[in-house]
């Protein structure tokens, strides 16, 4: 095998059917989400960003509609990345790359460039002639044309993803006055860039060596899942209609097969799929519906090319009924495992707080004996507020009976409790004294529990640690 494969030029034709129907929906389906998403508006109240999805790195927050995650809840990503994982296994054990036919953005913006490319230039013939006559103005301004719209595409697809991470209205409003910041313009040619050369120029080669799910999900595949497959049960031998209306009268075997090669023709990647499995094929269905209209006008049976298994073929050569197992032990781990990992994201979700406490027992001294026989701990607690305005938070102790607590350079309230203020997004440390009175029976170490409630939200969070004192019972 060679080390290096030339690169061929593949010119897919345009084709009809269900199966290119669903990749045109899906198509404007994810392309008007990741192209408006940014302009969508969402009410999070006074002081906050109204963008339904936003990355606010100035801020350090993500905002998806409701749920806003915080820099210290990275793991909620790495939660995504496991499910997305899962999906994509689960996807493959169902039906293959299908991923890659209908969903990956390879493949959705690849298709977008391919019909602007057919609105230039023409169908597959059209274009292959185009390309072999000899340079004319009416191929100049085509080819100019066809780069230039790719471009704009290109242009708009980088100019989207910045859209993310700054208010869209106000972001495209200085991209037109060219005000906008320079880290914005060099992620946008970045972008441009990229996307005009992998959905334009490289094609089928970033999904035939640069991608490597192929190799990967040819690793996890097994016998009984879906995958585009040539029924060569029904198709072999491939013979012409005429010959075989010859060979059926001579009781000779002749298959529905009749190498129109209207499969290969409009194949993405260029393959034959009656070849047998291939790592490039990326399991989009358009040999079928290609298949499917020639069968239509010969009169045969459609499906001579289906979502199918290998063990179903040889199962129907062998005289017995094909069988489908979507639901089997491969399956039923992945889903589970979505269900486990969602449905955790989702517990944590909904159970976190917006405010924490962490505290700290001061070493020097473990304790102070005061003049009234009274025993001192003095602890540094730090109270954490996630939330965007200030937030005032009454500490209390508990544990001990007569124990009081007491922050230093925080006056105290009408019932004594000291009220600590914390900024929005932030956090404070204050030097909590702890104080047990005289006579209360004591361990070495006696654990407390020091709470912070907020007085208006009324969220409270809580900490434990140890009170000291000089050791035993008295």
């Amino acid at each position: 095998m060679p080390l290096f494969a030339a690169s061929r030029k593949v010119y897919p034709q345009s084709v009809s059917g269900p199966y290119r129907r669903a990749k045109w929906l899906i198509l404007f389906l994810c392309l008007g989400i990741y192209y408006l998403l940014p302009f969508l508006r969402w009410d999070r109240g006074p002081h906050l960003p109204n963008q339904a999805v936003l990355a606010d790195i100035a801020n350090n927050r993500f905002y998806f509609f409701f749920i806003e995650i915080w820099p210290q809840e990275v793991y909620y990503f790495t939660g995504l990345l496991i499910l997305a994982a899962f999906f994509l296994f689960l996807m493959n054990a169902v039906a293959g790359r299908v991923w890659c036919g209908y969903l990956c953005p390879q493949t959705v913006w690849t298709d977008l460039f391919l019909a602007v490319e057919r609105f230039f230039e023409g169908d597959r013939r059209e274009r292959m002639r185009f390309d072999e006559a000899p340079w004319s103005f009416d191929k100049l301004w085509r080819k100019v044309a066809k780069h230039a719209v790719w471009l704009v595409i290109a242009w708009w697809t980088g100019g989207a993803w910045v859209l993310y991470f700054a208010d869209a209205p106000t972001l495209v409003r200085e991209l037109a006055t060219f005000t906008a910041p320079l880290s914005a313009y060099v992620w946008i040619a970045i972008l441009t860039f990229t996307t005009y050369s992998l959905a334009g120029i490289m094609r089928e080669q970033v999904c035939k060596f640069m991608c490597p799910w192929p190799r990967i999900q040819a690793a996890l595949t097994d016998d009984e899942a879906l995958n585009v497959t040539y029924r060569y049960d029904r198709g072999e031998p491939r013979v012409s209609v005429k010959q075989a209306l010859k060979l059926k009268a001579q009781g000779a075997p002749a298959g529905d097969c009749i190498d129109c090669h209207q499969c290969v023709a409009v194949c993405p990647v260029g393959i034959d799929i009656r070849e047998g499995a291939q790592l490039d094929c990326i399991q989009c269905g358009l040999c079928i519906d290609a298949c499917d209209t020639v069968m239509a006008k010969i009169e045969r049976p459609k499906r001579l090319i289906a979502y199918d298994t290998e063990i179903n073929v040889k199962r129907r050569i062998a005289g017995k009924p094909a069988v489908y197992r979507p639901l089997r032990t491969r399956t039923a781990i992945y889903a589970a495992l979505i269900l486990v990992v969602g449905g955790a994201m989702l517990w944590q979700l909904a159970t976190r707080r917006t405010a924490d406490i962490s505290v700290l027992h001061e070493r020097a001294p473990l304790f102070v004996t005061l003049s009234d026989g009274s025993l001192r701990n003095a602890y540094a607690v730090r109270l954490l507020n996630k939330r965007p305005e200030v937030r005032p938070f009454a500490l209390t102790v508990d544990g001990l009976p007569g124990i009081r607590i007491e922050a230093v350079g925080v006056a105290p309230t009408a019932d004594v409790r000291p009220v600590v203020t914390v900024d929005p997004d932030s956090s404070r440390e204050v030097r909590v004294l702890v104080t047990v009175p005289a006579g209360v029976p004591l361990e070495a170490s006696q654990a407390i529990t020091i709470t912070a409630s907020d007085l208006f939200a009324g969220e409270t969070v809580h900490a434990t640690d140890h009170f000291m004192a000089p050791g035993g019972k008295p």
